[in-house]
């Protein structure tokens, strides 16, 4: 059943790229990387979509091959494996269902008002893809059927997608084209960040106070205390009652067999067993001699690979193939590749592209972790995944309790739920407080509410209730005197170290040399704002750079350390230089892309809730079944 969902596109979903050179580029990797291990019908012959916004539909193989993409990113940039367990626990799946739904919302609203693209210019995009090129540049129809052959797509589905791309695209450009931010804006902010200032400075601390601080009386320490109530007032406690149950808690009580566990090792094959691999580049050419020349070349020292790329006017993005193994190639590319034993370029191979260079990168080695070393994360994984299962079932029957009248403290005799007692305050940051969803449930609430079963972000669920409301309250002095003590000599030795900045500062406006007044003086010469100076009071920097003309002022830091500054001299930075003109352009460039993100973000947001954003859970938790990740109550 479909339901309506509060899931907002986030910023990254509306600051994609305007151009449509890059929305084809985005299309292409999704095919590309996408429905490896799924088949092109997705998930069953009755469901197709995960969801719609509006009437735009968003397509389970559209779910499975952005989920797919993400756990590879995250897979390649973190040099390990990413179970769908850990992406979920980290919200991935739910970014991605964000994204997505982000992008159906803006081509609904091209839809709705009728924005579309001709044949004409879906055409120029394709042709403008260097993997649909041909040997001569050109667009090759064989090159692009192969490509969407091998992924199972068909041209008139790729083609459809690029015109709602498209159109998209000019959607953006309706709203944010032409907004730009003032010129002016670039060269207030290179002449803030690049403005320089000369200083001598010395630091004044309690060394240079003569005498000691007198010793408070009773009255001074009442006073203080009285007259500074922010320093010592109690913060507001929330006593709270909870119960909760985390996957963590069920670990001891689920038991394991081998063979639920060499099924999970088995399903996770590709992980645990890699064979031998090659990160290659491919360079086609027009017919098997120029080939046969280009290695020749290439062996006598003549020319090089990047050379030959560059020749080309192509990119290594052009020519990448990323990580392959044996399976992944015909077998006599295969063998021209994995015949290196060590990195270099291969003898030229005929493919059904055309006569192909690959030059093989990295040679990474067939690896196998066994059962028996796996055996451990394997129980981890399976009864981590168990007990979040167990706690799913567990929702339903703590939800009908709860509303059945039940306490939290008879939760924990009819389910496995634990029931605790806590003192919460802003800072409390241990126990069930470690989690943001506790947090802010307890920050809440008001006496009387109603406990309502919710989800932790590991899998658990909790319950809570407000009992009483501490308020914030001044102690008395006498069960805090220690502390106003410490504080009133804090507060005298700062009034007394101000003073003397004060009278430091008149004498050397009066002429007296810093080193006659005991002051070991630095000298620093052309400082920007963001320069660090070992040793100088917090804020010392910022306080000079208020300054608007050379003068002498006292900067009074926290911990007791100070310091008198002389400001010798401001100088402005030349806004008529050729790297003053190229940051100021880039500054006001990328300044306007980020008022139109900004701009194009909102708008966004709008459009998605005017036609409104529906999830069908049954259909996000089979794909999130697919990847080995189950479902999840109550929302992805």
């Amino acid at each position: 059943m479909a339901k309506k969902s509060d899931i907002k596109a986030p910023a990254s979903s509306m600051r994609r790229g305007s151009t449509g050179k890059v929305f084809v580029w985005i299309i292409l990797v999704l095919l590309i990387l996408g429905l490896a291990g799924f088949g092109a019908n997705g998930i069953g012959g009755s469901i197709s979509s995960v969801g719609s916004v509006g009437k735009t539909e968003i397509a389970v193989t559209d779910y499975q091959r952005a989920l797919q993409q993400e756990l590879s990113f995250e897979t390649r940039r973190r040099g390990q494996p990413v179970t769908m367990q850990q992406a979920r626990l980290e919200g991935i799946d739910r970014r991605v269902l964000e994204r997505l739904a982000g992008g159906a919302a803006l081509a609904e609203e091209a839809r709705v008002v009728g924005l579309s693209v001709g044949n004409d210019e879906v055409a120029s995009q394709l042709r403008g893809v260097p993997a649909f090129q041909g040997t001569d540049g050109q667009f090759n129809r064989e090159n692009y059927e192969f490509a969407l052959r091998q992924n199972g797509t068909r041209a008139s589905e790729f083609e459809d997608q690029l015109r709602v791309t498209a159109a998209r695209d000019l959607l953006q450009q309706a709203v944010t084209g032409g907004l730009t931010v003032p010129e002016t804006y670039a060269e207030t902010v290179y002449g803030f960040l690049q403005e320089r200032r000369s200083f001598r400075w010395a630091i004044v601390d309690e060394s240079l106070l003569e005498g000691d601080a007198a010793e408070p009386t009773d009255a001074d320490l009442a006073s203080f205390h009285e007259s500074r109530p922010e320093l010592f007032r109690t913060p507001e406690i929330r006593k709270l009652t909870y119960a909760w149950l985390t996957p963590d808690m069920l670990l001891d009580t689920i038991e394991v067999e081998d063979s639920e566990l060499q099924g999970l090792y088995d399903a996770r094959a590709d992980q645990y067993i890699r064979p031998a691999r090659r990160l290659i580049e491919r360079l086609g050419f027009s017919d098997m001699e120029a080939a046969r020349a280009a290695k020749a070349q290439i062996d006598a020292g003549e020319t090089t690979f990047d050379a030959l790329i560059e020749e080309r006017g192509l990119t290594l993005q052009d020519v990448d193939q990323g990580e392959v193994s044996r399976a992944d190639l015909d077998s006599d590319v295969a063998d021209a590749v994995f015949v290196l034993t060590e990195p270099g370029v291969s003898e030229p191979v005929t493919t059904s592209l055309g006569p192909v260079l690959y030059r093989v990168n990295a040679i990474l080695q067939a690896t196998e972790v066994t059962f028996e070393d796996a055996r451990d994360d394997l129980v981890a994984e399976f009864t981590a995944d168990r007990a979040r299962r167990i706690i799913e079932d567990e929702i339903i029957a703590v939800d009908d309790l709860l509303v059945g009248g039940a306490t939290l403290e008879e939760l924990a005799n009819e389910t496995p739920m634990e029931v605790g007692a806590l003192d919460f305050k802003a800072d409390t940051a241990e126990g069930i407080a470690q989690y943001e969803e506790f947090r802010s449930e307890a920050s809440r609430l008001t006496v009387g509410d109603f406990p309502e079963v919710q989800e932790l972000s590991d899998g658990g669920i909790f319950a809570v209730r407000l009992d009483e409301i501490v308020a914030p309250a001044l102690p008395p002095l006498a069960d805090i005197r220690d502390a106003v003590l410490e504080a009133w000599r804090a507060d005298q030795q700062a009034q007394r170290l101000a003073e003397l900045g004060t009278e430091l500062v008149t004498k050397i406006e009066g002429g007296t040399r810093m080193a006659s007044l005991d002051l070991a003086a630095r000298a620093e010469r052309d400082m920007s704002r963001t320069d660090f100076i070992e040793d100088a009071p917090v804020g010392m920097m910022a306080e000079i750079f208020d300054l608007d003309a050379p003068g002498i002022t006292f900067v009074q830091g926290p911990n007791g350390v100070s310091a008198v500054v002389e400001l010798l001299d401001i100088s402005a930075p030349e806004l008529d230089t050729d790297q003053a003109r190229a940051v100021t352009s880039q500054l006001n460039g990328v300044a306007s892309e980020g008022l139109a993100a900004d701009v194009f973000e909102v708008f966004g947001r709008a459009v998605q809730s005017r036609h409104g954003l529906s999830l069908d859970q049954t259909a996000v938790n089979a794909v999130l079944t697919q990847f080995g990740g189950g479902g999840q109550h109550g929302g992805s």
